[in-house]
Formats: structure tokens, C-alpha cells, sequence
């Protein structure tokens, strides 16, 4: 016998009368004349594998009480199954429990609804549908780099600590040693001279900024990490804490973002298909019905591309009410974002050129002064799934940009750095990750695509 080797493997590779060494969890334990029959999972796919205990087994007393949750590990040789649904199941040989369970295990029952699992988030990566979604998220991690690797795109570490509020709205988390009963005051106000960096700092929401100053020096760059941000917000789509993709290409306009934001997009749709077909099905029936047509549609569609003038012409001229305002200068809403891919277009599409009023001050600004070169990907079912812009790379536009929305060029005067010396076109997205999960698995919720979910009131890890 061999050494230990994982369930997906055993079932992909075995054959009948071949011993092996498996170790998992107990998902169900049922005993019928004689015979215990043990569903077993190691978490290595989503189909587990049925261990058939029989009373000749030394331990088989034993084997027969274990309980819903137990960790075993089985030796034993593998043989067809008469059962419907699996070709081959596990005869045990011997089984040595490694961790017992007590009755008051939570996860009995098949099925918990996902509000339920949301309070024993240590113990929902057992289930079937938590299985799947993190065994998905890994795999697209993986892919991530994989396609940034083969464009030769250099992986880059931005800080998690900043001074720098990228997005300008002051959402962060602050960071400080300070004596909170009494911190240094001047004039009233706390005196961040004071803290562990001698100034005030917080947790990043986007590494963007850090990562421009890479694609100066090294032309492409990516960063994948964590983004913090401090929004009061309980909505299925808001989290406090989340994973952040953000390419960055130096010599690089408009255009070249939405041609790198559609090869990517199809990527990994193509991937999520192809490599992570078993969780897919699993999805597909489970839980949303028509997912795999529609990730299969967006994997081999044309992007269509649209200015943000006409995407508002049309929303204008729509058959259908809408519960927000439709008006040039308006941001799009998540309602207008579906009508447009899915009614419109009915496929992706970008929306590109926004008015520079509801955008951010790095945007770079058009010729006709009302409108930035920004972009939003807009797929069926969900609206915008991605976001970017080119970048404003001329200093005086920039510098002005800045002190129109009440940015403080000083504060920023190493991102200024980069356009005084060597300054090129230049532009970028950002993928928000469980979004991107989201849409992939058919998962409704936010909390549900992330290990360990940080929302307002919620940081029990």
C-alpha cells in the first residue's frame, strides 16, 4: 500500500483491487445489515467516497458509532460499486479515527441554509457548496498569475499600511499606537507626529497608486492583495475587507486596457469551464440554473464598446422605468448597468468615456474637458465587473485635477514625481476578486466567496 493519497485522485486514477490510504472527514455514517457505510471527503473535490465497513473490520464496533464530522483514515482496497452514482467505492481494510466528533456537531443535516453557515464560518468549508466555491477561488488564484506571467507582467507587493487614500473618499481604516483614552493633541486635533510613522496612516483601498510607480520603471505590472474599506454598507456586495487585481501598462491608452480587461475576462472564464468543470455542474444545478451558458457566452463573445453619451441616449429612450434617474452626468446604477448588457448589447460591453465629475482625479481628461478616458465592463446579470482608466500623465492637468477635488498636491508629490521625469501614457483596471468569484459560481452574497468575511459588526477571526 502506498502512502497517502487524496480522494480526487484516488477516484481518477484507481482501479478496482488497488489498495489505498485515504483521510477525511465523515459527511455521513448509516449502518444496514451488518455493514456501515461511510461517506468520506478530504475537501479535494467535490465528489466524496463511499467506505464500506464490514463487521470482519477489528474496530468495527467503533467504526460504526463514528460520528457526522470525525476525521479518519482508512486503508483498504478499492472495488466497483453496486450503487448508483459512483463507480468505485473503498473497502476498508482498517481505520484508525483521528479525531472524534460529538453529537453536537452542527453540520448534520445535508442542507443549511447559507444565513445559518454564515454563524459557523470555521466549519461551513465542510459543506458541499463551501467546498466548491473555495476550491474555485484557489484555482482562479492561481490562473490570475499564471496569465499575468505569460505577458511577462511583474507581480508586485503594494503596501497594506498607506498614507495615500487612492479613491479620495476617506473610507480607510486608521492605523496608529497612539493612547486612544489620550492621544497627543494640537489645536484640538490629534497630532499623528506623534504615531508609530509620524503621520497618519491606514489600511490601503487600492494599491493603484504604489503600482503606476512600478509600470514607470518596469512597463507591466499587476498587484493582487487585499483592500480595505471602511463603508458602513450591509449590502450583499460590500465587504471591509477584499482581493484586489490591478494591472498597470506603461505606453499603454484606453483601448490597450479594454483589449487586456477582455482577454482576461475571457480567461478565466474559459478556465472556470475547463479546469473547474465538477464545481461548475455543482453550481449550474445548484444553485444558479443558467450559469455555464452564460459564463460559455462571455468566454467566446466580442466585447462590444460604448460611449457613455450613448449609453444614456439609449437608457433614455428604454421601454422600462428605472427606480434610479437617468441623466448625463449621473453615475450608472447596478439597474441601468443590466439593462444595457443584457437588453442592449446583450453581451458584454464597455461603457467608456464618463463625465470627469463623478470620477476619480487620476482619470485622464478628454479633449472636449467634460468627459476622462475611464472604463466599466459591464456583463449580464451583475452589471460592472470591472473598472479602469488610462491615467492622466500630463503634470499640469494632473496637478489641477488634483486641487479641484480637494487633494493636496503636496501630499502626493512622489505620484507627481512620475510625470515630471519620463512620464508616458499609461493605464489600468481593477478586478475585485469575489466579485469576479461571484459571477463565476453564481454565489448572491459577498460573504459567501470569502474565507472569512469582514462586514460592520462582523470580525470574529
Amino acid at each position: 500500500m502506498t502512502g497517502r493519497i487524496r480522494v480526487k485522485q484516488a477516484l481518477a486514477e484507481g482501479r478496482a483491487g488497488q489498495e489505498f490510504l485515504l483521510k477525511g472527514w465523515v459527511r455521513s455514517v448509516r449502518t444496514g445489515k451488518g455493514v456501515t457505510f461511510i461517506a468520506l471527503n478530504d475537501g479535494s473535490s467535490l465528489a466524496g467516497i463511499q467506505v464500506v465497513a464490514e463487521p470482519e473490520l477489528p474496530n468495527f464496533d467503533e467504526v460504526s458509532r463514528l460520528g457526522t464530522g470525525a476525521a479518519i483514515a482508512v486503508g483498504g482496497v478499492l472495488q466497483e460499486s453496486p450503487a448508483a452514482g459512483q463507480a468505485l467505492e473503498l473497502k476498508a481494510l482498517r481505520v484508525e479515527v483521528v479525531g472524534e466528533a460529538d453529537p453536537e456537531y452542527p453540520m448534520q443535516k445535508k442542507r443549511h441554509s447559507f444565513e445559518f453557515l454564515r454563524t459557523i464560518a470555521h466549519l461551513r468549508l465542510r459543506s458541499n457548496t463551501f467546498g466548491a466555491v473555495f476550491r474555485v477561488r484557489s484555482a482562479l488564484a492561481q490562473e490570475v498569475h499564471r496569465f499575468f506571467a505569460e505577458r511577462g507582467f511583474l507581480y508586485v507587493h503594494t503596501p497594506i499600511i498607506t498614507a495615500n487614500d487612492c479613491e479620495g473618499a476617506g473610507e480607510l481604516f486608521r492605523v496608529t499606537t497612539l493612547d486612544l483614552a489620550k492621544p497627543p493633541l494640537v489645536n484640538g486635533e490629534i497630532d499623528f507626529s506623534e504615531d508609530f510613522f509620524g503621520r497618519a496612516t491606514g489600511l490601503t483601498v487600492s494599491g493603484q497608486l504604489e503600482g503606476e510607480l512600478f509600470a514607470q520603471a518596469f512597463s507591466d505590472i499587476y498587484t493582487f492583495g487585499p483592500t480595505f474599506r471602511a463603508e458602513n454598507s450591509n449590502t450583499s456586495r460590500h465587504a471591509a475587507e477584499f482581493w484586489m487585481i490591478e494591472p498597470e501598462m506603461a505606453f499603454a491608452d484606453l483601448n490597450d486596457d479594454a483589449d487586456l480587461a477582455e482577454a482576461f475576462m475571457k480567461r478565466l472564464c474559459t478556465f472556470a469551464l475547463n479546469s473547474c468543470d465538477e464545481e461548475m455542474k455543482f453550481f449550474n444545478a445548484q444553485i444558479d440554473k443558467g450559469l455555464i451558458e452564460r459564463i460559455e457566452g462571455v468566454a467566446t463573445a466580442n466585447f462590444a464598446r460604448m460611449d457613455y453619451t450613448e449609453a444614456i441616449e439609449r437608457l433614455k429612450k428604454a421601454p422600462e422605468s428605472f427606480q434610479f434617474p437617468v441623466e448625463w452626468g449621473l453615475d450608472l446604477q447596478s439597474e441601468h448597468e443590466r439593462y444595457l448588457t443584457e437588453q442592449v448589447v446583450g453581451g458584454p460591453v464597455f461603457i467608456v468615456n464618463y463625465p470627469k465629475d463623478i470620477k476619480a482625479f487620476y482619470m485622464r481628461m478628454n479633449d472636449d474637458g467634460r468627459t476622462v478616458a475611464a472604463m466599466d465592463l459591464l456583463v449580464p446579470k451583475v452589471g460592472e465587473i470591472i473598472g479602469g482608466s488610462q491615467r492622466e500623465e500630463r503634470l499640469d492637468r494632473l496637478t489641477q485635477r488634483m486641487i479641484d477635488t480637494g487633494i493636496a498636491p503636496e501630499s502626493l508629490s512622489w505620484y507627481l514625481d512620475t510625470r515630471r521625469w519620463g512620464s508616458t501614457p499609461h493605464a489600468g483596471f481593477g478586478l475585485g476578486f469575489e466579485r469576479l468569484i461571484m459571477y463565476l459560481t453564481g454565489m448572491d452574497n459577498i460573504r459567501d466567496v470569502i474565507p472569512f468575511p469582514r462586514t460592520p459588526k462582523h470580525a470574529e477571526f
